[in-house]
């Protein structure tokens, strides 16, 4: 599995339908994967940093003998070596990632002609030069609240303190490790309501011992009823009943207020190492650029609505039948591929 632009959270909510957990969560998780992989299939870019080392024949057939062409994105280098091992290494001081003025990412790593660096090769140009580094398009991050429990560098499930930050398909950066995000649980907030509830869409005020424990946006979960936090004002808490699927109910004061803060992660994906964390270590969750997870999104409401309709093009039945096309979704793709397509520099 690669990485997601977006998540099964967003998908759901823009899906504008309380979609039961389960199978139907499963199929959304599918078609965000290959959204995904269609996007780099149009692009041949990666949005999200993978850390690799990249082997390159010297010299390379345009003749050039101090331009070392790449095949993927840049973002920047830990080592650059020579001569078909780790140890002959060129100092960063001795070269320049290019273009300067516009990555990264860089295309290609040039020599200082001010130096006495030199790119080589030893018994054959195969695999002369390596360089280990940061590669994809971009590394941008946004916060993500922290961690809410230390982890020890092996665990899978860690309890965080803001789960309407992070949703299932994210790639999470702790310190220099990443995770991906596979699913999330329920964990308790620490709260407890503080009110009477009534089996009512139209009851969503929702006043709770400390509304301080509550995030805008979280999901929170009374006995088995999920309710959206639309907004907070002190204890009282604004929602949207029975959300996700869940079945409205009544609830009495006492009862433990819940979130889903703890998520089952894969640790040290993108060639990263897993490491020790300590609570309350801020969390960052990876962002591709705006149209690429609009498109990302697109592509996985769409082919989600087709499966539901047989690949007939038709939802529903009736008056309610609904008709859905791939115009919209072509003029997405075109405005993608146009604005990051990644052209071939030069022989490599």
């Amino acid at each position: 599995m690669g990485n997601w632009y977006t998540t099964r959270e967003a998908v759901k909510r823009a899906l504008g339908e309380q979609a039961p957990s389960g199978e139907r969560d499963k199929i959304i998780d599918q078609e965000i994967e290959a959204a995904a992989r269609e996007i780099e299939g149009i692009t041949h870019r990666i949005f999200i940093p993978k850390t690799q080392v990249r082997n390159y024949r010297w010299p390379q057939r345009d003749g050039r003998g101090y331009v070392l062409f790449l095949d993927e994105d840049l973002i920047s280098v830990s080592a650059l070596t020579k001569d078909d091992d780790t140890a002959t290494a060129i100092a960063a001081a001795d070269y320049f990632l290019e273009p300067s003025n516009f990555g990264p990412p860089y295309d290609r790593i040039e020599i200082d002609l001010a130096s006495t660096a030199f790119f080589s090769s030893n018994l054959t140009p195969q695999r002369a030069v390596r360089v280990t580094g940061s590669w994809g398009y971009s590394a941008n991050t946004e916060a993500a609240g922290a961690l809410a429990e230390a982890d020890d560098g092996s665990e899978t499930a860690l309890d965080v303190t803001d789960s309407s930050l992070i949703g299932i398909g994210d790639t999470l950066l702790l310190t220099s490790e990443q995770m991906f995000v596979r699913a999330k649980s329920l964990l308790t907030t620490g709260t407890t309501l503080n009110d009477t509830l009534t089996a009512s869409k139209a009851d969503t005020g929702v006043t709770v011992a400390s509304g301080a424990a509550i995030k805008d946006g979280e999901v929170i979960t009374l006995d088995a009823e999920r309710m959206y936090v639309e907004s907070i004002s002190g204890n009282d808490l604004t929602v949207i009943r029975g959300y996700d699927g869940s079945t409205l109910a009544a609830h009495t004061t006492g009862i433990t207020v819940y979130a889903p803060r703890t998520l089952t992660v894969d640790r040290a994906v993108n060639g990263t190492t897993a490491a020790t964390h300590a609570d309350t270590l801020a969390i960052l969750r990876y962002v591709a650029p705006y149209d690429v997870v609009n498109l990302c999104e697109a592509i996985a409401i769409f082919e989600y609505m087709q499966s539901r309709g047989g690949r007939t093009g038709v939802v529903g039945s009736g008056e309610g039948a609904v008709e859905i096309t791939g115009r919209t979704i072509a003029a997405l793709k075109d405005g993608v591929r146009k604005r990051y397509l990644r052209h071939a520099v030069g022989a490599v």
